[in-house]
Order: C-alpha cells, then sequence, then structure tokens
C-alpha cells in the first residue's frame, strides 16, 4: 500500500546532549531522565506524542544513555517484585508505553548541534513526514496537548511547522527567533528565522520552542547545511531555506511551557506538577 504522507506516525526525540548545566546529577543519569516528580522528563515528551496518535518513538541517544533504553523496556524482575501489591499502580503508564509503542534508537557519535541530531534520526524516520520533541521542553495543557495541536494544523498545512512563544527580547539570544505574516489567529507563515541572534538583531520577539513537525525534505536541505552558531549545524538555518519557498508556519501554541533545561524552569515545573497533583 502506498505511504500515508498526511499523517504523523513518528517523533523523533533528540536525546544526546550532555546536560551539563546539571552537573555532576548529569555525569551518570542522562538529562532526559531527570524527573518532574516520579517521572522522567523523556516519559512525559513521549506520553505527549502518544496523545497526538504517534506510537512510533525514534530516539537518538549517545554515550551513558543506556538508562533510556531500560526505561523502555520491561523490568521482570522489578514488576515480580511489585506484583499484587500498591506499587503496581505506579508502574501502568510506562507498562502502556512499552506494550504499545515501538521505541527505536540509534547513536549520535558527535555532538554537532540539533540540526546534525535530527539529520542522525533519518535511518529511524525515513522518508515521511515526522514530529520532533525536546524533552528538556515540558509543555502542559489543561486542554489538547502541544504536539495534538500542531498535528491537526499539519493536517491544513501539509508543511513544517515550529511552535513559538513571545519573550523578553533580551533573552532573543538563547532561541531561534522567527518573523512573518499572519496566515489566520495564531499562525504566521515564516519569512525570516534567526538563531540565537542579540535583541539587536533579533527580526521579532517570537522564540522557538522544543516541538516541531518537520516535512522530510528537511534531511536533503540539513546534509547541505553548513554549521552556523556555534560551529554547529542548526536547524534553523535549515528551517529557514524551507521558509523562503513558503514551507514553513510558526504556531503560537496553547498551554505553559517550562524550560528544563536549566534549573530554574526544572524547579519551577516540578513545583507545578505537584501543585497540580494537590489539586
Amino acid at each position: 500500500m502506498p505511504k500515508d504522507n498526511t499523517k504523523i506516525r513518528k517523533c523523533l526525540f533528540p536525546a544526546a546532549g550532555y546536560g551539563t548545566r546539571f552537573l555532576p546529577a548529569t555525569k551518570a543519569i542522562p538529562k532526559e531522565m531527570l524527573p518532574i516528580l516520579t517521572k522522567p522528563l523523556l516519559q512525559y515528551g513521549v506520553e505527549e506524542a502518544r496523545e497526538a496518535g504517534i506510537d512510533t518513538m525514534a530516539i537518538v541517544t549517545g554515550r551513558g544513555k543506556r538508562a533510556i533504553e531500560d526505561h523502555f523496556d520491561r523490568s521482570y524482575e522489578l514488576e515480580h517484585q511489585i506484583n499484587g501489591t500498591s506499587k503496581e499502580l505506579l508502574m501502568k503508564e510506562i507498562r502502556d508505553i512499552v506494550k504499545n509503542c515501538t521505541i527505536t534508537y540509534t547513536r549520535q557519535v558527535e555532538m554537532k548541534g540539533l540540526g546534525h541530531a535530527i539529520l542522525t534520526g533519518q535511518t529511524l524516520v525515513g522518508d515521511e513526514p515526522f514530529a520532533v520533541i525536546l524533552a528538556d521542553d515540558l509543555c502542559d495543557n489543561d486542554g489538547e496537548a502541544v504536539l495534538t495541536q500542531m498535528v491537526k494544523l499539519y493536517e491544513k498545512y501539509r508543511c513544517s511547522i515550529v511552535a513559538v512563544e513571545e519573550i523578553p527580547l533580551e533573552d532573543s539570544n538563547k532561541y531561534g527567533i522567527v518573523a512573518g505574516f499572519e496566515e489566520e489567529d495564531s499562525v504566521l507563515r515564516v519569512t525570516n528565522m534567526v538563531e540565537k541572534p542579540e535583541s539587536k538583531d533579533a527580526p521579532s520577539n517570537l522564540a522557538i520552542i522544543g516541538r516541531y513537525i518537520l516535512t522530510p525534505d528537511i534531511f536533503d536541505i540539513l546534509e547541505d547545511t553548513k554549521p552556523g552558531k556555534g560551529g554547529e549545524i542548526q536547524i534553523t538555518d535549515a528551517l529557514l531555506t524551507q521558509a523562503k519557498q513558503g514551507g514553513v508556519i510558526a504556531y503560537k501554541f496553547k498551554g505553559k511551557r517550562f524550560d528544563c533545561g536549566g534549573v530554574d524552569g526544572f524547579v519551577e515545573a516540578t513545583n507545578f506538577f505537584y501543585n497540580k497533583t494537590k489539586e
């Protein structure tokens, strides 16, 4: 049967970074496995992808990341120990993921930027549109999850999509920044993208966060993308090539996002979800 290129079936998780902002904790523990309450960041991301109707998770890992593979696997000894006890319920969500998802892995041997990490995942994704979740960016929504919102948009626009939010202009040097014209409420057709500009050079205050839907031609573009900011291959630079052809929209998503790549955002998310469980 021909492949249905209107449906997002796979989600790519770049998870090879060192997490140096959380040293020494991340010396032996992948930063994606740091827990918000009792659940690792990466599991939140996988659950968001599942809510969006995705059942194949493609994870780009690196050295020292074996805990990720162990987490998304059966643990027969542990399950035997807690079988029939009140603790068994605590394993329900992860057991459901292991049972119902296909999880594939490849390694990023060298850390050459997000664009390179996504290119490394090509062997797992193949020639079809796919989602990307950066587990560092933890999103919460009382309605539809951010990726669910984006998948519905993809069904309408059939092009690459980046999730964006307004930031203080002085923080522009931490993000990819986009500019464009409004297609509809909360949706912009992107005309310019700049990776981590200084505030005086930023084309807007709309920053890309860790949610993308990408069309498969992004891989050929990444192959030809030269290292940019920081000497790394930037996904923002590759997306700009698509944007110049009218192939990228930016979506001001509904929901709350926490930057768990830093201690402040991590603590904020922990407090938020703790209070939410008490409610």
